[in-house]
């Protein structure tokens, strides 16, 4: 029997088709690209983009750099003129003492200023939905099928899909979606939001402590959901956050949103040094819902479930003592100028009018791609110079076109990886390609059998699943590593400053 597109997507002759290429990944399945012709572009790009901070740099610090040597002229004069004698009562001079106190403590307090200040995270909170919301995979289909929104070979594709899945039957999903006749509705829509992203606040405040006037920086981020208000302005409302609050809605940057608002979060708080930033990710299912018969629009309703993430970052120094962890690395990879990668996911509506996320067959090879541009720029930026050395020398002294280069060990990178849900089978291809164990890859398995993909979330309940199991030391390096559409592939690195103990508020603990 002819398969239809949407099936070939799914079977494992697709999946594993290989691309013809050479680098790092070369005869792999779907992440092989050349590497080696896009080197001079990436060292240029990672030279202009440090010749431009260094010149943010120069002309936000402008008045430290005018007045810096003539301060240290001044001290430098007075510390010539110091003895031992100046330290006796007959040669006490208060004056001379109280200015030389006065330019040592202006010297110590720009060069604090001067230092760089540390991003922390200091705590972040999942949401848990009520046992009501719990459905299993067989409950899905009868649901379905009782719904009348689907025919009989939707309903049987569908029921492909979560056989081979990888999610469990404890994921949570608005059962207001298979009402017969289900259209989406904004009101349904905003106490999705609502429920998920306070849920997830409510902990977090409860966690840390947390005033909410304390609160400088407020980034939401929600790919489908975009109302007016805004959701960052019904996190506002409920919580009565400051009137000078620095707030940021996202909409439409799919699962890699997450990390997307780390970074901007890390760029606001160096404007506002010493402040708090609260970051929430949700995604509401209700409006990613499809209720058609389209097989590529489908799968998110296959894999999509409910969940929200709460995440308070700082710059303030004194938060060290009980942050979690410290940023080292934020790297945004966007392949949005290739046509392919760009619509290999959209939001668009099918022939009979209803709306829905269409997910391309070709989206495994494009976050192929994606990948393998993200860690060719993360590389250098964590593997030991040992790694570095080898992969780069395969490269120049190569053998022969075919041979295949020395592939970089990322697991001396990091000590644990967070990658996204998304689908057992697209796990199993980065596990391949990254040549990662099956103890680098249980947070994300383990995440999307109990939680499904929450999309910009899922990384944030890996994160919390390793926390619960206590795995998490002092000093352990945590990749979280996210892909969306646009086409887009995210990666943010953590230290861990403490050995994290879990807590009762961890949703893998209240179950």
């Amino acid at each position: 029997m002819a398969r239809s597109p949407q099936e070939e997507y799914l079977s494992p002759e697709i999946v594993n088709r290989g691309v013809e290429g050479s680098g790092p990944y070369a005869g792999s399945p779907s992440f092989s690209i050349r590497v080696h012709r896009g080197l001079p572009d990436f060292v240029s790009s990672v030279n202009l983009k440090y010749v431009k901070l260094g010149y943010g740099y120069l002309i936000n610090h402008g008045f430290y750099f005018t007045w810096l040597p003539i301060l240290l002229l001044v001290f430098g004069s007075q510390v010539g003129k110091l003895t031992w004698d100046v330290f006796h009562l007959e040669y006490y001079n208060l004056v001379n003492t109280l200015v030389f106190i006065g330019f040592l403590s202006l010297f110590l307090y720009v060069c604090l200023d001067l230092a760089p200040r540390a991003t922390y995270l200091v705590d972040f909170a999942c949401y848990l939905p009520p046992n009501d919301l719990k459905i299993t995979r067989d409950e899905y289909l009868e649901l379905a099928k009782k719904s009348g929104q689907f025919n009989e070979k939707a309903l049987e594709f569908q029921q492909r899909v979560l056989k081979t899945s990888g999610i469990g039957d404890e994921t949570y999903l608005p059962r207001v979606v298979f009402r017969p006749g289900y259209t989406k509705d904004l009101t349904v829509g905003r106490e999705e939001a609502a429920t998920s992203m306070f849920g997830a606040v409510d902990e977090l405040i409860a966690t840390t402590g947390i005033r909410p006037k304390d609160i400088r920086i407020l980034i939401v981020n929600c790919g489908v959901l975009n109302t007016t208000p805004s959701l960052s302005a019904m996190v506002i409302n409920r919580y009565k956050l400051r009137h000078t609050i620095q707030s940021y809605n996202l909409g439409g940057m799919g699962c890699a949103a997450g990390i997307t608002t780390v970074d901007l979060a890390y760029d606001l708080l160096k404007a506002y040094p010493g402040s708090y930033a609260l970051l929430v990710s949700t995604e509401v299912v209700s409006f990613t819902w499809y209720g058609g018969n389209e097989l590529d629009m489908l799968l998110p309703n296959c894999f999509f479930r409910m969940g929200a993430a709460a995440v308070l970052l700082s710059n303030n120094r004194l938060e060290r003592w009980r942050s979690k962890y410290q940023l080292k690395h934020v790297v945004r990879t966007h392949k949005g100028m290739d046509d392919r990668s760009y619509r290999s996911i959209q939001l668009k509506e099918d022939t009979g009018g209803k709306q829905g996320l269409s997910v391309s067959k070709d989206v495994v090879e494009v976050g192929g791609h994606a990948l393998k541009a993200n860690i060719t720029t993360l590389g250098p930026l964590v593997l030991p110079v040992s790694e570095q050395f080898h992969f780069f020398k395969s490269l120049v002294w190569k053998k022969s076109s075919s041979s295949k280069p020395y592939i970089p060990d990322y697991k001396l990178a990091f000590e644990h990886v967070c990658i996204l849900a998304t689908s057992r089978k697209a796990l199993d291809e980065m596990q391949k390609n990254l040549d990662l164990t099956d103890e680098y890859m249980e947070a994300s398995r383990k995440t999307l059998e109990r939680f499904g993909n929450t999309s910009s979330s899922s990384i944030w309940y890996e994160l919390a699943y390793l926390e619960a199991k206590s795995k998490i030391k002092k000093g352990d390096r945590v990749w979280q590593l996210a892909l969306g559409s646009g086409f887009k592939c995210n990666s943010a690195v953590w230290k861990a400053i403490r050995t994290v103990k879990h807590h009762n508020r961890n949703p893998w603990k209240q179950n």
